[in-house]
């Protein structure tokens, strides 16, 4: 297979891949700050204590992480079909990486609010800050760091996970993978996939790190 062959398939997975990272890492960061959030809150010493709320949140969270991705993938087909009409495809994609890495991130989340001070949420409240405030204007702020820390890994585990949607109908440089690397033998087209996804890495590693800098050093 020659480059100008190649090409276009690489540019069409390219941008399959980074369709479903983008749209997945979208729905996962609003999702898992809030489950991330409900689980601080729900904690034993949180600001809204509940033994039973906590406990389910965590059994859902701790289940979802549990799955392999392809497992998860192909047991929530039905669900899939419900949302985008179809289990085949980039859109598609999205439903199962979304489900898989909110309880992912969640957890980081978590992480990262717990390592707030609680002197400085314990100041909020003596200056009669709401449970509101107290969330938006002190735990996800002072957490941001780790937040954006947390996600950064979060979505270099979404382009892996992408590899292996493609493997399964999903589409992206892991359909190429299969279909030309693997079926056909094709190790050129296998070694243009493997910088392309190193690249894509690096980048999502080092914006990550540059945004936790930024915010540290504020």
């Amino acid at each position: 297979m020659t480059w100008t062959e190649m090409a276009p398939l690489l540019r069409q997975g390219t941008l399959e891949t980074l369709q479903m990272t983008i749209w997945s890492t979208l729905f996962t960061a609003a999702g898992g700050i809030l489950v991330g959030v409900l689980l601080v809150l729900t904690a034993r010493d949180g600001l809204l204590p509940s033994r039973t709320a906590g406990a389910v949140l965590g059994l859902v969270v701790n289940v979802g992480r549990s799955i392999p991705f392809v497992i998860l993938m192909m047991g929530i087909i039905p669900f899939t079909r419900l949302v985008v009409g179809t289990s085949i495809g980039t859109q598609a994609a999205i439903v199962p990486l979304t489900v898989a890495a909110i309880p992912f991130y969640a957890r980081l989340v978590e992480t990262a609010l717990r390592e707030v001070e609680p002197g400085t949420v314990a100041a909020a409240r003596a200056m009669g800050a709401s449970r509101p405030e107290l969330v938006r204007k002190v735990l996800l702020r002072e957490a941001r760091p780790g937040l954006i820390a947390g996600l950064t890994i979060t979505v270099i585990a979404l382009i892996g996970y992408s590899a292996i949607a493609g493997a399964i109908g999903g589409g992206g440089l892991g359909d190429l993978a299969i279909r030309y690397g693997y079926q056909r033998f094709e190790t050129t087209m296998m070694l243009a996939i493997l910088v392309l996804l190193v690249v894509l890495v690096a980048i999502v590693q080092l914006a990550g790190d540059l945004f936790v800098r930024r915010l540290t050093h504020r």
